[in-house]
């Protein structure tokens, strides 16, 4: 593939969507933007204002075109409340937006009202809790919670949002020990879209609190700050192996079937490239001295080996890496509860370019939470399996004819992860609430009777 495989996979593996054809200066023209601005001063920002365009630009830049009506920078709570108030009154489109990741850009409403929480990113680590800002990007969230020698588990590319990762699940490279980000979630303060500035716990708004730890950012209102209960930093052990050429179907049969009898303490993930000269790495953490990794490895084929000790830090700094600048590519998921033979993902990658399957191991913590206790719903899968289609050199259309063949052709069944969302995802509903749709719908129904949060893949 064309661009650069680990750039991918440190932008995009373990990341989430965030939250969300005509111009932005027809849709300002009816509204009263002069109304929010004397409530925001000159952190609304509007089309033609300094930093519009810079502001605007999401991460999937197949999404560059969209030009939101106004983007609202917003530094405390009672800004948020006062951005869905007037998208409320002016029945405008609004979105939240923390890391600009969302692989469907729908953190950028085309005409609407986007509220930025880039700002409201304050950490604070008391013992073995974290409070932090919805707008939070993933390594300052691991360089202060590793800094007061605690752990969360969280995604891994640096400039991802916490927000939209923390709402969608959250899968993270300790999960299989600590489990999803969202499983660690104490509390959140959250504005509903009535204006609202509201605790959800598990004693506060609790049928909130539910849907808040799996059911997708956007939906219920917008987050302004987590709770998060942490872990003592453990020690870790990082390790890679690497299998030549024309070894992907063998080394991922190999992979899935080591993963399934793995302690608790293993994550490991196998990414599967289109072309066919790439080598297959496997690689992953191991909670634990290299001493006790090194038997487990052993049971695997045999590979070029890498194993490296190193801190909670060190390893959260590893793998955050440096994504660079946004790209144009297409994305989709499935979540694998049965193997999948390897031959059947390299003949579906067969004659494909520019793409990769990356599979992330689950089980262990994941596993053992009722799939009904939080609003995530795929508890019982062993992997899941994002789909990458580089666009830099295609059309989006075809990136998608592409990315749906492969997704459909793993034979996963109608499964995805709402982080890796898809807009052209079938059934996307039950794809990625599955049973705990219809108690997700009530409760959106419930906080946003209007559907002033509407989007095209909003409950």
């Amino acid at each position: 593939m064309r661009v650069n495989r680990r750039t991918f996979l440190q932008g995009t593996a373990l990341g989430v969507a965030s939250l969300g054809m005509g111009t932005a200066t027809a849709a300002a023209a009816g509204t009263d933007w002069a109304r929010l601005r004397r409530r925001l001063g000159d952190r609304l920002v509007l089309p033609g204002d300094p930093g519009y365009d810079a502001l605007r630009v999401p991460w999937n830049t197949i999404y560059a075109h969209r030009r939101p009506a106004a983007i609202a920078r917003c530094v405390r709570p009672e800004d948020v409340q006062a951005c869905l108030e007037f998208a409320s009154h002016e029945r405008i489109p609004v979105a939240a937006r923390s890391g600009k990741h969302s692989y469907a850009a729908y953190s950028l409403p085309e005409n609407g009202l986007v509220v930025d929480l880039a700002a409201m990113s304050a950490v604070t680590v008391a013992g073995t809790r974290a409070r932090v800002g919805a707008g939070a990007q993933l390594l300052p969230v691991y360089e202060a919670v590793g800094a007061a020698g605690q752990a969360l588990p969280a995604g891994t590319c640096r400039s991802v949002g916490i927000g939209g990762l923390a709402l969608g699940g959250g899968i993270s490279v300790l999960g299989r020990k600590y489990g999803l980000t969202s499983d660690r979630l104490l509390s959140a303060r959250i504005v509903t879209p009535d204006g609202c500035l509201r605790t959800a716990s598990a004693h506060e708004e609790p049928d909130l609190y539910w849907a808040l730890r799996g059911g997708g950012g956007g939906n219920f209102g917008i987050v302004t700050e987590f709770t998060f209960r942490t872990a003592p930093a453990p020690g870790l052990t990082v390790f890679k192996l690497v299998y030549p050429a024309g070894a992907a179907a063998d080394a991922l049969d190999a992979w899935q079937e080591w993963m399934v009898q793995a302690p608790d303490e293993l994550w490991s993930n196998c990414t599967v490239d289109a072309d066919p000269a790439a080598a297959t790495n496997i690689g992953g953490a191991y909670v634990g001295p290299k001493k006790d990794l090194e038997p487990l490895l052993d049971r695997m084929p045999a590979a070029t080996r890498t194993v490296q000790e190193m801190s909670y830090l060190e390893t959260m700094r590893y793998y955050a890496g440096n994504p660079g600048p946004g790209f144009r590519f297409a994305a989709s998921s499935r979540m694998l509860r049965d193997h999948v033979p390897g031959e059947r993902v390299t003949g579906l990658m067969h004659g494909q370019s520019d793409g990769a399957i990356l599979f992330d191991s689950f089980g262990g913590a994941l596993g053992r939470v009722a799939p009904d206790a939080t609003a995530f719903p795929h508890r019982d899968a062993r992997a899941s399996a994002q789909i990458f289609m580089d666009a830099e050199n295609r059309t989006e259309a075809e990136a998608r004819q592409v990315l749906a063949t492969v997704r459909d052709g793993l034979g996963a069944g109608n499964t995805g992860y709402v982080n890796y969302i898809d807009p052209e995802m079938p059934d996307w509903p039950t794809a990625y609430y599955g049973r705990n749709l219809a108690r997700l719908r009530k409760v959106a129904r419930r906080y946003d009777p209007d559907r002033v949060l509407a989007f095209p893949q909003g409950l």
